[in-house]
């Protein structure tokens, strides 16, 4: 199974669901581009990652399955509709807006974080970020800037923000899905989300497992969207119950 981080994240944030996940099942967890210790290059593109995802699967010994959280989970979605040769998809909470509720980011979002990260307020692209796509309360970012830890790995990972925005591209406006984008992802699914969650991811997973072939959805009651992290027991279960059927 191979693991595909969410924005903000390398593979240090699934450490603990790769521990339990490898109990079960053979487990790779790397570093997406630009963190940790994978490289980068100044010509971002989505499909270099889709085709290092493919790398990945090339050197593995077996069929192999995509865990992706968040926008990670787009990304492996995205790897999906490409053709590549992956057994099963599980998905947390893909972040599609896809009504016009006022969850979501707002009009102008992917320019204003490429102009924090270019006068270098890394920090200020963090917290803009956490606040206005992810929903995160003021306070409790706040609150982080005092995790010396925490708060430099993430303003570390600053840069890679508009990579996931690219992963992301139109799909934040509050429009349905189209089917038809995303059909060529043929490979049985699992779309998850956390029952503590707000109700926008909780809509994006139902509303996507609506649109591809072969897809279900679940709730995990007591998870909210940092379960990659906060809840990892309790995740794991979904999953080995899921790549293992």
């Amino acid at each position: 199974m191979l693991l595909v981080s969410s924005a903000l994240a390398d593979r240090s944030d699934a450490a603990k669901l790769a521990g339990l996940l490898s109990q079960h099942l053979t487990v790779i967890n790397y570093d997406r581009r630009g963190r940790g210790a994978s490289g980068d290059s100044a010509d971002y593109a989505v499909e270099r990652e889709v085709e290092d995802i493919a790398a990945l699967i090339g050197v593995a010994e077996g069929p192999v399955s995509l865990f992706g959280s968040s926008s990670g989970a787009v990304l492996a979605l995205r790897a999906a509709t490409a053709g590549l040769g992956i057994r099963r998809l599980a998905l947390y909470e893909p972040p599609f807006v896809v009504d016009d509720d006022g969850f979501g980011p707002p009009p102008g979002f992917a320019r204003h974080v490429d102009g924090l990260i270019a006068q270098g307020r890394r920090g200020d692209a963090v917290k803009y970020f956490m606040t206005e796509a992810q929903g995160m309360p003021g306070f409790v970012v706040a609150l982080m800037r005092f995790m010396p830890g925490v708060w430099s790995n993430l303003r570390a990972l600053a840069h890679t923000l508009p990579y996931d925005i690219a992963v992301m591209g139109d799909t934040q406006q509050g429009k349905p899905l189209e089917a038809g984008v995303w059909s060529a992802a043929k490979v049985r699914t699992l779309v998850l989300s956390g029952g503590k969650s707000a109700t926008g991811f909780q809509r994006a997973a139902r509303a996507l497992a609506g649109v591809l072939p072969d897809a279900e959805h679940r709730t995990l009651d007591g998870l909210n969207h940092g379960a990659v992290v906060m809840a990892p027991r309790k995740l794991a279960p979904s999953l080995v119950e899921f790549l293992r059927d």
